[in-house]
């Protein structure tokens, strides 16, 4: 009798059914390790998370093999998933990657450059030791491109660039705003000045003070000291 009711208990359905959770899936892309889950605004879509894992070992291939995959690849994205697959790209540091996917990116018809994509770049390749690279990057941004990313997109490239060290490469940007006829507004003044100062370009420096009407040396105000 007790083997009965031990089987009676056995496959007696249970009284209360858990409620399904509401909360939404993060969907993680790549290795485990400690950088946590894709933020707000970076979750990956299926094509994005193949793409990605695609893209990754075609870089095992040979350079002839793995131009081909990249390109077979990225030409079945549409343009939210490349920027999806270019931002998981740089989360891993897969940079070399990241910069194929930029490439095609900028083929889309009507994509304007984000200079807040290339800040975040600039500062991954900064972290990888990948000096040479940036300076290359910033090569390939033009006049129109500074003109119509707004000042905010050119204060975060600027930042992401003094933090680099990379003094060259932020002068050629604030060459461009000139170019463009764009003015440099008070703050973006201060940041230019006292970084291109610790980075030994004080000629840029005080041309950018002449420009915003601070005296260096005895006059208004003596910036970076």
């Amino acid at each position: 009798m007790s083997s009965l009711l031990r089987l009676h208990l056995t496959f007696r359905p249970p009284h209360h059914h858990q409620k399904p959770s509401h909360h939404p899936t993060v969907i993680k892309c790549g290795p485990r390790d400690n950088r946590g889950p894709l933020h707000k605004g970076r979750t990956l879509s299926i094509e994005a998370i193949q793409a990605v894992q695609s893209l990754k070992r075609a870089h095992l291939k040979s350079p002839l093999e793995m131009d081909t995959l990249l390109d077979k690849t990225l030409s079945r994205l549409i343009k939210s998933d490349l920027i999806a697959a270019f931002n998981e790209l740089v989360r891993q540091d897969q940079l070399i990657l990241a910069l194929k996917v930029l490439s095609t990116l900028k083929t889309e018809e009507g994509y304007k450059i984000d200079l807040n994509i290339y800040a975040k770049l600039v500062t991954a390749m900064a972290r990888n030791g990948m000096g040479e690279n940036i300076d290359e990057l910033v090569k390939g941004v033009s006049v129109g491109d500074v003109v119509s990313a707004g000042g905010r997109g050119v204060v975060t490239i600027v930042k992401a660039l003094l933090a680099a060290d990379k003094a060259d490469a932020t002068v050629r940007v604030y060459e461009l705003l000139r170019e463009g006829g764009c003015e440099v507004d008070d703050y973006l003044g201060r940041v230019l000045s006292r970084g291109l100062r610790r980075l030994g370009r004080k000629d840029v420096a005080c041309e950018i003070d002449r420009e915003l009407g601070r005296e260096v040396g005895g006059g208004m105000e003596k910036v970076g000291a």
